[in-house]
């Protein structure tokens, strides 16, 4: 079996390189407290949970295996996800920060993979296209491990990693996280500029809300 921790794909049997497999960490634990009362991952998105609609862009890239990290309000969340090909698990430290939830997810994975990909439960804006894009940037690295999507010169999401990267952010070594491994291996990071906006879009607020209805309205 190949090392989960190998940063080779490897090769087919004409040697030609093998896709990369990726597996993604959906987060989805936060207390999302500037929307109000009730989870912004559970607010309508054309007739679906706003999770729903993100996952269903992951699941269209086929990962070898999908995490989603609840915690806030735990039970509502992984109730809509039932009969979903995702696995669930709980953030029981959901409070102290992103950070935790994206330790716990990557800690949770058990197939074997050459990537990660950590993406943001309130992303419904990144279609399978540009997630495909993400994973193509990354096969394209000369020497980078870490993939960071920019637009306009600001940081986004989903961020790909190496999975040989994996110890580094559950915390051997190293405090845990993206962040934090990004500013540990400086060096190993790709900051790649996208055309799409998607990467950096915001759904913290209900005025970030009403407008990301209104983007999707307009391309339906």
């Amino acid at each position: 079996m190949t090392d989960r921790f190998d940063l080779d794909p490897g090769r087919t049997a004409d040697g030609a390189k093998a896709a990369t497999r990726i597996s993604a960490v959906i987060l989805a634990a936060g207390m999302s407290k500037r929307m109000g009362e009730r989870p912004k991952l559970l607010l309508d998105i054309g007739g679906e949970p706003m999770i729903h609609r993100t996952l269903a862009n992951i699941l269209a890239i086929a990962p070898v295996e999908t995490i989603v990290v609840t915690g806030y309000r735990a039970a509502e969340i992984e109730a809509t996800l039932a009969g979903l090909p995702v696995r669930c698990v709980r953030n029981q430290d959901y409070e102290r920060g992103q950070p935790i939830s994206v330790a716990v997810g990557v800690a949770a994975l058990a197939a074997d993979c050459d990537a990660v990909m950590v993406v943001l439960g309130d992303q419904p804006l990144v279609t399978a296209g540009h997630l495909r894009a993400l994973v193509t940037a990354y096969e394209g690295l000369e020497n980078a491990t870490i993939l960071v999507p920019h637009h306009a010169g600001r940081r986004g999401n989903p961020i790909l990693f190496a999975a040989r990267h994996i110890p580094a952010v559950i915390g051997r070594g190293i405090k845990i996280g993206c962040r934090r491994l990004i500013e540990a291996h400086d060096a190993d990071v790709a900051r790649t500029e996208f055309d799409s906006d998607a990467y950096t879009f915001d759904c913290d607020t209900p005025e970030d809300y009403q407008a990301l209805l209104g983007r999707l309205e307009a391309v339906a």
